[in-house]
């Protein structure tokens, strides 16, 4: 088995190993493995011989390392259209995202008329003790014009080592003056989960990627819940992964795991027997048998499948919404030194029952489909889903995924959660809840 850095969805710390043939004589086993490799070191010639005639004649001098970086991107994108090549910078951003913490400030931002304008302060962090505020618009970032930035670079300008000082040059609505924000970088998580009771008797969990800490999160959420409402009066939970693109395969696992008391939760097969790996579920339910409905949607895919699957195939929870995205596979993510990473997918996963939702997603056990209001119904909301996508994996004849991604922003418009919430009060009845069928409600 190789050693790697961190499995998409999975968290496997290690390091990056490669084979050492010991026997050169054993290379080729039999003739048509030597014919093959012959065939493969005539490629790689072709490569070499390109690879020369651009570097002589483009009409502009290029960059070796970028041919060889662009070569690389092109071999892995035409492998399927999650493998790909990160240099050593989106590597980076990459392991940032999946560890769930990084340096930074805690301002969440978006592009405004060249600028950038505060969204918002995430709380306890450098920004919201500043007094940054939404509607704030950055225009300097330590002296430097923003203007002419794109948002990627300027997110890079405010993020850096903890405990290092950064200057914001701010627009602030109603201040005729330019108001200068002096901040020193701190650590800030990036929250994945997000929870609240509902009615006083229901607990709804927003769960919006897999990252480092998410079960931490939804555990303490749980624990927050249940000693807020008093158990007889806690009518269950809802778990929220609609618009979840998914992320680290462990905390899936885990996440699943808190709703289960035994069984499998997944498995994952890569192309030899000996990679496949199943993760069971260990004794206790942290919710404690109460009800479980998981709210799915086309943005839901990878990890946020696994979970729904999980829970759909033991029957612990219903799931409601419409279809996922169907993203059935796992990325590898290969560590190259200091020349960034590779995303390569190395395996398929299967629920419980067997089934790989591989460009099929997974289908509701109660299907309601969210409304769409007049001034959005010339927008389209709908995901491909895998099997609209160019060079997926693909899954047998019947590969049908995605479906709208639109959740409505006011609570009294969005049907899938109400539907959700009216079957734990018992307003609604379904013969799909608690767990035992399919129907389907439009």
């Amino acid at each position: 088995m190789r050693k790697v850095s961190l499995v998409l969805f999975g968290a496997v710390l290690g390091a990056t190993a490669a084979g050492v043939a010991t026997k050169p004589q054993a290379f080729f086993g039999t003739v048509a493995e030597a014919a093959g490799a012959s065939d493969t070191y005539k490629q790689l010639n072709l490569f070499g011989d390109v690879f020369e005639r651009v570097r002589a004649d483009y009409v502009e001098k290029p960059e070796d390392g970028k041919l060889i970086e662009g070569a690389i991107s092109g071999m892995l994108a035409g492998l399927d259209p999650h493998s790909s090549y990160m240099d050593a910078k989106q590597f980076k951003d990459m392991r940032q995202s999946t560890d769930g913490e990084f340096g930074g400030l805690g301002i969440r931002v978006q592009m405004f008329e060249k600028l950038i304008r505060v969204e918002g302060a995430i709380d306890d962090t450098p920004a919201a003790r500043a007094g940054i505020r939404a509607k704030d618009v950055i225009t300097q970032l330590d002296g430097q014009q923003v203007e002419g930035l794109t948002l990627e670079q300027a997110v890079d300008k405010m993020r850096g080592p903890v405990g290092t000082p950064i200057t914001l040059t701010i627009q602030r609505e109603g201040v005729e003056k330019p108001v200068e924000v002096k901040l020193v970088r701190d650590k800030i998580k990036l929250d994945s989960v997000k929870w609240e009771i509902v009615n006083d008797d229901i607990g709804y969990i927003r769960i919006s990627q897999f990252n480092a800490i998410t079960f931490e999160q939804m555990n303490k959420g749980l624990d927050q819940i249940e000693d807020k409402v008093p158990g007889d009066k806690l009518k269950g939970f809802i778990i929220d992964l609609r618009n979840n693109p998914g992320g680290m395969l462990d905390q899936a696992i885990a996440v699943s795991d808190a709703f289960l008391e035994r069984g499998e939760i997944v498995t994952t097969r890569g192309r030899n027997p000996d990679e496949s790996q199943r993760y069971n579920a260990r004794p206790g339910d942290l919710a404690k048998g109460k009800p479980v409905i998981v709210l799915t949607n086309g943005g839901s895919a990878s990890a946020s499948e696994i979970v729904a699957g999980a829970l759909q195939d033991h029957k612990r929870a219903t799931v409601l919404g419409t279809r996922s995205f169907g993203k059935g596979s796992v990325q590898t993510i290969i560590p190259l030194g200091g020349n960034g990473a590779i995303r390569l997918t190395t395996a398929r996963y299967y629920t419980p029952s067997g089934k790989s939702i591989q460009a099929k997603g997974i289908v509701p056990d109660i299907e309601v489909k969210q409304e769409l209001p007049e001034e959005m119904k010339d927008k389209d909301f709908d995901t491909k889903g895998e099997a609209g996508l160019k060079g997926h994996l693909k899954n047998g004849d019947d590969e049908a995924s995605g479906s709208s991604a639109y959740v409505p922003a006011e609570r009294k418009d969005d049907k899938q959660l109400n539907y959700a919430l009216d079957l734990l009060h018992g307003i609604q009845s379904n013969a799909a809840f608690p767990p035992s069928g399919k129907t389907s409600a439009n």
